[in-house]
């Protein structure tokens, strides 16, 4: 994936061009979260910055699942699927699961 930015740690979500992409950033954030779970199992616990790490995860997760929503809406109604955008956090954040 190109034209990611780094905050905390980790890159954000950017504009991707195929779902293949898509699924590939759910699969390294989804492993990354677990890594930082994994870690934290030896009775550690997160520190702030991990949990922080883990907080900015869900949300990028729930960005990835948004923008591949769009993007097989989009094809369903015949359109092109590059139409579809990374929707801020505050927007997915208050959806209703």
């Amino acid at each position: 994936m190109t034209g990611l930015d780094v905050i905390r740690r980790g890159p954000v979500m950017s504009q991707p061009t195929q779902d293949a992409d898509i699924y590939q950033r759910i699969n390294d954030l989804s492993r990354e979260e677990e890594q930082l779970w994994s870690s934290a199992s030896d009775g550690s616990g997160l520190d702030t910055e991990e949990r922080a790490r883990i907080d900015a995860i869900k949300v990028e997760l729930d960005q990835a699942y948004d923008l591949l929503r769009q993007r097989q809406a989009l094809r369903a109604a015949g359109r092109d699927p590059s139409e579809a955008v990374v929707r801020p956090a505050d927007v997915v954040e208050r959806y209703q699961q």
